[in-house]
């Protein structure tokens, strides 16, 4: 029965989405887009190979909110033309001018996120701030950078590749490439998958 209703649900939804799988299909082949819709597929719909983008997106849009977050900033204005057909996630902000492809949200309940440049294939939690320290410094953040839930990244930083900000960390100063970092303020507990306990 609950099988049943998806489709129900799933088409209704292919209807009210028309306008957005439009642009999705005009999108060209290497598009940072079509790189967040594959990640999402693997993460949440757990696609293991290259998922039929079209009905990812569709799926995606219908029961990801944090998603449509994600497919109103990569479109700019044309798709935010046709948001009040599919609302995005209220309390999810995404203020960045450029994000790499693959960016994934993982609820993003009151989420700010305002880097100066965020890397390929991140992936932020609910409850996290990235942001400003002032009205000029924000964050940079590098590829593969995973940003655990209630994290705080503020002010002229920078996150190296393949970091974890654990939840809850407050990051003020810079964090190196390959790290796990904790608490308040952050400082490193693991460095190329070896426990350590250094600061920042």
């Amino acid at each position: 029965m609950m099988a049943i209703l998806r489709g129900i649900l799933l088409t209704l939804s292919c209807v009210r989405l028309i306008p957005h799988i439009v642009i999705v299909v005009g999108l060209p082949r290497d598009d940072h887009l079509r790189a967040d819709i594959n990640r999402w597929a693997q993460i949440v719909l757990g696609a293991s190979k290259a998922p039929r983008t079209i009905y990812a997106f569709v799926r995606l849009m219908t029961f990801y909110p944090e998603f449509r977050n994600v497919f109103y900033y990569r479109t700019g204005w044309k798709g935010k033309v046709f948001s009040p057909l599919c609302h995005r996630m209220p309390g999810l902000l995404i203020s960045t001018d450029s994000i790499g492809p693959g960016l994934f949200i993982q609820h993003g309940l009151a989420t700010i996120i305002a880097a100066r440049k965020i890397g390929k294939n991140s992936w932020i939690n609910q409850q996290v701030t990235i942001g400003f320290s002032n009205v000029s410094d924000c964050p940079t953040l590098g590829d593969n950078v995973t940003v655990c839930a209630g994290a705080k990244i503020i002010g002229d930083v920078t996150v190296g590749d393949n970091s974890v900000i654990g939840a809850n960390a407050v990051v003020v100063k810079n964090v190196p490439p390959n790290v796990t970092v904790v608490g308040v303020p952050a400082y490193i507990v693991k460095r190329n998958g070896m426990r350590v306990r250094e600061s920042l």
